[in-house]
């Protein structure tokens, strides 16, 4: 048998408005604070996993580690020797940060892109159920991991080799379409069951495009909607449905200038079923960018 990635653990961030990004989190996303250090760093939770993100104050504003699970210390070893096999450099995590991070043991690495990446098990789990103060279903999380993320990609086939032969992710689809005068070549990958944990297309400004999470209720996407706007956070696409994985959901900024996807009705990936495909659109409906609500030159004359 071969080992690879179960899910999206965990991430890290570090921030340059730790403050702003507290009242993101809690009171537009809906997350709960798990622990607080001394320096104001924060831990935060939206399942039964300790902690789902680290977010750190610093002059980076991007992400700082993509937190990837494997099942096990054996699995761990395998894609270990796999990683090593094709040359990749590992530094194993010492006892202070997988004590930090409540899990049993990692390693570091780099993709060929320079995305920090760590592999770990043994992630330990809270002693309290988790409640959100504003997402009152909770999210769609635990053995499909925190969400999705869409990353930087130097190359795209590269990338693919390397997110697939070594740490064993499975092909879900590809989007190529032109996007509002942009060309979209996309391709999404599943671990588990949820649709993609993992996409990329070409570079992208920070490491990260956006990082996605799933309500477990269609109102929650229109209440997160209703609170983004109050917050004055900037809206990126508005409500609307892909045609790949069936998420209806809509973007906005976080304080650091990526985004973030907020989404319910993800669809589900079998196996011994499943065929990818390739889609010539975005989204079914909706997403639109701010932009299309400009009044058109014509219009103002």
């Amino acid at each position: 048998m071969a080992y690879g990635i179960t899910q999206l653990g965990y991430m890290g961030f570090e921030v340059k408005h730790l403050e702003a990004w507290e009242r993101f989190s809690t009171q537009v996303l809906g997350l709960g604070i798990s622990e607080r250090e001394a320096d104001g760093s924060l831990r935060l939770r939206l399942d039964s996993y300790k902690q789902r993100l680290f977010i750190r104050e610093g002059a980076l504003n991007d992400v700082s580690v993509f937190g990837w699970e494997v099942a096990d210390e054996a699995a761990l070893a395998e894609v270990s020797a796999r990683l090593a096999a094709r040359g990749v450099t590992l530094t194993p995590g010492s006892a202070e940060e997988a004590a930090y991070r409540n899990v049993q043991g990692l390693v570091k690495l780099e993709d060929p892109s320079g995305n920090p990446l760590e592999l770990y098990f043994g992630a330990e789990r809270h002693p309290e159920p988790f409640v959100s103060s504003v997402v009152q279903g909770g999210f769609v999380a635990e053995e499909q991991g925190l969400g999705h993320c869409v990353i930087s990609a130097r190359d795209k086939a590269e990338a693919t080799d390397f997110y697939c032969e070594l740490l064993g992710f499975r092909l879900s689809d590809h989007i190529r379409c032109t996007f509002h005068g942009h060309a979209v070549d996309l391709s999404f990958f599943h671990a588990n069951a949820r649709h993609h944990s993992l996409a990329f297309g070409g570079p992208q400004r920070k490491r990260i495009h956006h990082f996605m999470l799933e309500a477990r209720h269609m109102d929650e996407v229109g209440l997160c909607f209703d609170r983004s706007l109050n917050a004055g956070v900037p809206i990126m696409q508005t409500l609307g449905r892909h045609p790949n994985d069936r998420m209806f959901s809509f973007y906005a900024k976080t304080p650091s200038g990526f985004q973030f996807e907020f989404g319910w009705g993800g669809r589900a990936v079998d196996d011994a079923t499943w065929e990818p495909t390739e889609y010539q659109c975005i989204s079914e409906w909706g997403h639109h960018p701010p932009m299309v609500f400009q009044p058109k030159p014509e219009a103002q004359r």
